[in-house]
């Protein structure tokens, strides 16, 4: 019994196509992290910038209430 020359191809392009699909899943994913980091950092930023505004109303405040 021998096997057709097609069964192998159709063999190679399901591994092939499962060794892409990894690559491919992988650098999304290393993408998406570093999108998810530059988010952060722009949020962390938003918050320290509000925190000093807020601190910077609390002085102005007190100087003229004082």
């Amino acid at each position: 019994m021998t096997i057709p020359i097609w069964v192998y191809a159709v063999v190679v392009g399901i591994v092939v196509s499962a060794l892409m699909a990894l690559k491919t899943g992988r650098e999304e994913r290393l993408m998406e992290m570093e999108n998810i980091e530059q988010e952060g950092e722009i949020y962390m930023k938003r918050l320290e910038r509000e925190k000093e505004l807020k601190e910077e109303l609390k002085e102005e405040l007190k100087a003229t209430g004082e």
